[in-house]
């Protein structure tokens, strides 16, 4: 999880960061990776949107990290161009490639 978070903090630069971030929600069965914007008009609210980016399921039994995209639903789909992985590096890695354009646009 401190892997996923440093990983977030570096996809932002500082100096950005009152405009977006990138941060981690964390549940005890996956990790969502979210890109966070301020209000767009801070007479409507003050609340920062939350959109979410990808998924990192773990399966305890395999030991296995797993990649998941979002679609337009907000619905989550196991990625198929990346096998899980112990590790959650080369997924997150897959995040920044991003050959598809389904992460990141």
């Amino acid at each position: 999880m401190a892997r996923v978070r440093r990983w977030c903090e570096k996809r932002v630069p500082e100096h950005v960061r009152d405009e977006v971030r990138v941060e981690c929600d964390i549940t005890p069965r996956h990790l969502t990776i979210v890109e966070v914007r301020p209000p767009w008009h801070p007479d409507l609210s003050s609340e920062w949107t939350r959109f979410p980016i990808a998924r990192l399921h773990y399966t305890r039994s395999s030991r296995q990290w797993s990649l998941y995209w979002r679609d337009r639903n907000q619905r989550f789909h196991r990625y198929d161009l990346l096998d899980p992985s112990p590790h959650v590096d080369p997924l997150l890695q897959e995040i920044d490639r991003d050959p598809r354009a389904i992460f990141w646009g």
